[in-house]
C-alpha cells in the first residue's frame, strides 16, 4: 500500500487546492450576506434591539438580489435602507397553507388608505391580518405600482433576468417563491418599501423615490408566514441606470407585541377595519389550534 501525503495546495486548480481555499472562508464575513447564527450580525444591524431580544434573522441584502424566510406568530422585522437607495418589493406567504398570501389591494383598499406607514395593516386574500407596520421613517412606499418585469428591465436596462446586470423584481421574487414550493402563477402583485409614489388628483402616479439614508421599516407578524424579499429597481425610477443600495433586515421574537398592538400601545387605537382583520386572524388560530 503506497501512502500519499497531501502538501498544501496554493491554488484552485486542483480538488485540495479548492477545498483548501473552500475552507479558508470560513467564518470570514463580506459586506452583503445571510449572518448565521444572527448573534454574529455587525453591531449595526442589531442596533436598538430590545435589551431581553435575540435575533432570529440577520442579513444584509445586496441591491439586485433576493432573501426568503420563515418567520413565527409575534416575530417583529426590521428594514433599514442604511444608504437610501434601497426597493424592497416584498411578498407574504402563510406558513403551511401557502394559498393564502399577502393581498396588496385589499391592504389598500379595506383600510381606506393608498399610502402604507404605521398603522398599516398586512391583509391577506382571506381577509386576515398577516402583519402591520407598527414604525416608519420613511413614509416613501408603493402599494400601488408592483414589481419590474423582464420585459420591462430589458427594454430600460438591456437585461432582466435573474444572473443579469439589472434583475428585475418579479425575476427575483419568482426565484425566491420557488425556493418555497411555490411557482410564477403564486408572485402576486407586491408591495414595495423605501421608494414612494404619489396619485394626482386625476389619477396619474408620480415617482417620489427615497426618503434618503438611515429610514427604517419595522413589521409585526401576527401569523405564520414566508416572506420573499427583493431589493432591486423601482418601476417609476427615471434613473436610465440601473443603482441602488443594500438593505439591513433584522429580525426578533416579540410576542408581546401583540397584545400591546391591540391595546392600541403601539400605533395607537386601531380602526375598525384593522381591528375586525385581527379578529380573523385570531378566530382561525383559534379553531385550528383547537382541532
Amino acid at each position: 500500500m503506497t501512502q500519499t501525503i497531501e502538501t498544501a495546495a496554493t491554488g484552485t486548480a486542483t480538488t485540495a487546492g479548492a477545498r483548501a481555499h473552500a475552507r479558508e472562508q470560513h467564518g470570514k464575513t463580506a459586506e452583503t450576506m445571510r449572518f448565521v447564527p444572527a448573534t454574529s450580525a455587525p453591531a449595526r444591524l442589531l442596533a436598538g434591539l430590545p435589551d431581553a431580544a435575540s435575533p432570529t434573522w440577520a442579513e444584509s441584502l445586496a441591491f439586485g438580489r433576493y432573501t426568503a424566510m420563515a418567520l413565527g406568530r409575534g416575530t417583529r422585522l426590521r428594514l433599514t435602507d442604511t444608504a437610501g437607495d434601497a426597493c424592497v418589493h416584498t411578498l407574504m406567504y402563510r406558513s403551511g397553507a401557502t394559498q393564502e398570501r399577502l393581498n396588496v389591494a385589499d391592504t389598500v383598499k379595506v383600510p381606506w388608505q393608498a399610502y402604507p406607514a404605521a398603522g398599516h395593516p398586512l391583509l391577506s386574500d382571506a381577509g386576515r391580518l398577516m402583519a402591520t407596520i407598527v414604525a416608519d421613517t420613511s413614509a416613501r412606499h408603493d402599494a400601488l405600482t408592483g414589481a419590474t418585469t423582464l420585459a420591462g428591465n430589458t427594454a430600460k436596462y438591456g437585461a432582466g433576468t435573474v444572473h443579469s446586470a439589472s434583475p428585475a423584481a418579479r425575476e427575483l421574487l419568482t426565484l425566491g417563491a420557488l425556493k418555497n414550493g411555490l411557482g410564477p402563477r403564486d408572485v402576486a402583485p407586491s408591495l414595495s418599501f423605501f421608494k414612494g409614489i404619489t396619485v394626482d388628483p386625476a389619477g396619474s402616479i408620480a415617482f417620489s423615490g427615497s426618503a434618503g439614508p438611515g429610514a427604517v421599516v419595522e413589521l409585526l407578524l401576527h401569523m405564520d408566514a414566508v416572506l420573499v424579499l427583493a431589493n432591486t429597481a423601482h418601476p417609476l425610477d427615471p434613473r436610465t441606470d440601473f443603482a441602488g443600495t443594500a438593505v439591513d433586515i433584522v429580525a426578533w421574537h416579540a410576542p408581546q407585541d401583540l397584545a400591546a398592538l391591540e391595546a392600541g400601545n403601539l400605533t395607537g387605537p386601531l380602526a375598525p377595519e384593522h381591528l375586525q382583520a385581527l379578529r380573523n386572524t385570531d378566530h382561525d388560530l383559534a379553531a385550528r389550534n383547537a382541532r
